[in-house]
């Protein structure tokens, strides 16, 4: 861990158990789908789960989130029910979406979570809609970008960048940096030596963090969500970060460097930060177990709900599609 300003005990703990939660979440679904019990693309965000763990603990339920396929972590991290969240990958009527958007676009309002896009580099523009509606509206929420370093060379990220600088929104770009666009690595697509780097050309504060590091990562989050809620404007983040697993489920990841992956899942972040709350006193051994326990429990109600949900019914598909409620 870095020498970064520590937060509270409270907050460590809760980032750790996001972190696990996200973990063994994960676990579960890959389990599940190779059970054959459900069937879904999956994006696995394993590896990534300090980010929005560490981002999150500084945000509220009135501020909003824009994420990408692979942000489950993302949308657990913010407090999307997993219940919720297993019923509409399963595509059951239960689900956050009523089971029509499935795993590519889960929104859950409630919780900030405002959309899941399929599209890579549009979750910026859409934060910069929201981040303009809060600033017009003279409300003190914030919008968080995530994306991904494939997508940092879009145009629509540049533009959003741009725009987000000159009105000064209320918006963090999150940048999760697993070194790898769907098969191909980093330096191969992307000029730039860190992708913060391009902040100064915004004129906007730009950080390149350790992603797998909760207390660097909460550092930077805390500095740019300050930031943003006071008038100061955006800040872009990346954060360093690797993905475990391929770029989609069932992606065997022979791309990958030969010892890469092995190197990374030896500093997996998870047991890791798990084991410094137990070394720096932040928590005990029984606490956290007893923490993993109850997660446990809450996922395996998760499983089960989602797989005794039923299917929408047809009529739903001519649901949802224009407003019920003409204005005056």
């Amino acid at each position: 861990m870095t020498d970064t300003t520590i937060p509270s005990c409270a907050t460590l703990v809760e980032i750790y158990r996001r972190m696990a939660l996200i973990k063994r979440n994960d676990e579960r679904f890959r389990a599940v789908i190779k059970a054959g019990k459900i069937v879904a693309v999956y994006y696995s965000p394993r590896g990534q789960e300090v980010i929005p763990s560490a981002v999150s603990v500084n945000l509220t339920d009135e501020d909003y989130i824009c994420t990408i396929y692979r942000g489950i972590h993302d949308m657990l991290a913010k407090g999307v029910p997993p219940k919720l969240l297993w019923a509409e990958i399963a595509g059951k009527a239960t689900g956050t979406c009523k089971g029509k958007g499935g795993p590519m676009h889960i929104t859950h309002p409630a919780t900030g979570v405002m959309v899941t896009t399929g599209i890579v580099g549009s979750s910026m523009p859409i934060a910069n809609g929201l981040a303009l509606a809060a600033q017009l509206r003279g409300e003190r929420r914030i919008a968080v970008a995530y994306f991904g370093d494939g997508a940092s060379n879009i145009g629509a990220v540049h533009e959003s960048l741009n725009m987000a600088a000159i009105w000064k929104l209320p918006v963090i770009f999150v940048c999760q940096n697993n070194l790898y666009g769907e098969h191909t690595r980093y330096e191969l697509t992307t000029s730039a030596r860190r992708i913060s780097d391009r902040a100064a050309s915004y004129q906007m504060p730009g950080v390149t963090v350790n992603g797998n590091d909760p207390l660097a990562m909460y550092s930077a989050a805390n500095e740019a969500v300050a930031r943003a809620r006071s008038g100061g404007g955006p800040t872009l983040i990346e954060a360093l970060t690797f993905r475990f697993q391929g770029h989609v489920f069932g992606d065997m990841d022979t791309y990958m460097i030969e010892g890469e992956k092995e190197a990374a899942l030896s500093r997996d972040p998870v047991p890791t930060f798990r084991a410094w709350l137990i070394q720096n006193e932040q928590a005990s051994e029984i606490q956290l177990a007893a923490m993993e326990s109850e997660i446990e429990r809450e996922i395996d109600a998760a499983v089960d709900f989602a797989l005794s949900s039923p299917e929408p019914d047809l009529a739903e598909l001519r649901q949802d599609i224009f407003a019920t409620e003409v204005r005056a």
